[in-house]
């Protein structure tokens, strides 16, 4: 007899927080988020020393990389594809041990001093390995060919993560590698592939029900293709010649064609909904990370080129995912879809942490401070995720109690 995803999870007896895969690892990416820039920020002043085999800032890149955004892809892709292939969600101790072999990547880098290099590597890579074979059987299973370019992107992210652990092995300075670059390039596309279905979509439904007036033009169009295209050949550009003019030219021209793609979907008229609205602010890092590398690639200025990657790695990642992880976390648990002052304050503060590492770029004479206020608003914005949404992930509506 085939089960339901409600009887599947009902026949579950164990933990509340392995019901569903955005749980444990939307959950866990908080957290993590939020302790290892308490880590970090004393690691970097030379106060505390973290046994790991890397420098601290690379393991500081590697960590929000691959060690957050891995998990709130795996807590997105564990929740969407089941809705994508109509097929049941891995759950109970199945998922445990999906998150298991996460942590088991974050301890075994963070104290990889004591370690063999390929073990600590093979350990961490683990977890996006089953991950992409999970996810990859669903989607050939329930013949949801659309969708392979996800798991497409799933495969290179996780090469990105063996790269970058190579280039550590090797003594190299990982945190500006060949590795980080097409991990991030990978990131970036997920944003722009994901988000664009998404973003567009979301607003729509949420403008219609309002009635009449300009609506957002449907996702995938000829320009959107167009755009993805341009995005795509400007990040490869990116990962092989960092620094070449042609890169700054194309990631000029991916940035042009992904403001005019935004500004297509209408978001001047969701301020009305917060929870909406962050979707557009988090999207308009995407271009506004490849306008800075391009102008810095082209006319190297103030900004430079570590603090204009953190739009990319701060902006589009850490707002877009904590936008989708508040979005998700919200609509799985039954409650209704807008967002209150704690989760308004939680965007608030990424998006200062995001400029105020910028600006330390900028003004280098204000660096230590502003490094110091973009720590504290970054870890106050994932702490505040754990603590307003952690009672929802952590545990199940009355209703649905077994």
């Amino acid at each position: 007899m085939t089960r339901t995803t409600a009887q599947q999870m009902r026949a579950w007896t164990g933990p509340a927080i392995l019901t569903y895969g955005f749980r444990p690892f939307f959950f866990g990416g908080a957290v993590w988020a939020a302790l290892a820039m308490v880590l970090w920020v004393p690691m970097l002043s030379g106060h505390i020393l973290l046994p790991t085999a890397f420098d601290p800032v690379s393991w500081h890149a590697h960590e929000f990389l691959f060690g957050y955004l891995g998990a709130v892809v795996a807590g997105f892709l564990l929740t969407a594809v089941p809705n994508w292939t109509g097929r049941l969600p891995i759950v109970g101790w199945r998922l445990g041990g999906l998150a298991a072999l996460w942590l088991a990547g974050r301890f075994a880098v963070a104290v990889s001093a004591g370690l063999p290099a390929g073990l600590v590597a093979l350990i961490d890579l683990s977890f996006p390995l089953v991950l992409a074979a999970a996810i990859g059987r669903e989607i050939v299973a329930g013949k949801n060919w659309r969708n392979l370019i996800v798991l497409g992107m799933l495969a290179v992210f996780a090469a990105a993560n063996a790269l970058f652990h190579m280039e550590a092995a090797r003594g190299g300075y990982a945190a500006q590698g060949t590795g980080l670059r097409l991990g991030v390039g990978a990131g970036i596309m997920m944003i722009a592939v994901i988000g664009g279905r998404i973003v567009p979509s979301f607003t729509r439904n949420w403008l219609v029900k309002r009635g009449g007036g300009r609506m957002p033009v449907p996702p995938m169009q000829r320009f959107d293709r167009l755009a993805l295209l341009v995005l795509l050949a400007a990040l490869l550009l990116w990962v092989a010649l960092p620094d070449s003019p042609a890169t700054g030219v194309a990631l000029g021209m991916a940035g042009a064609l992904h403001v005019v793609r935004l500004v297509r979907w209408a978001g001047h008229r969701t301020f009305a909904e917060p929870l909406l609205t962050v979707l557009h602010v988090g999207y308009a890092f995407l271009p506004l990370g490849a306008l800075a590398l391009g102008s810095e690639i082209l006319a190297p200025g103030p900004v430079g080129m570590v603090a204009a990657q953190h739009l990319w790695m701060g902006g589009a990642i850490g707002l877009m995912t904590l936008a989708v992880m508040a979005r998700a976390t919200l609509g799985h648990t039954g409650k209704t879809l807008t967002a209150g002052p704690g989760t308004v304050a939680i965007f608030a503060a990424l998006v200062i942490a995001v400029f105020a590492r910028v600006a330390a770029g900028v003004l280098p004479g204000e660096a230590a401070l502003l490094y110091a206020i973009s720590g504290l608003f970054w870890i106050g914005a994932f702490a505040t995720f754990g603590l307003v949404y952690g009672r929802l992930l952590l545990r199940l509506p009355a209703a649905k109690r077994f």
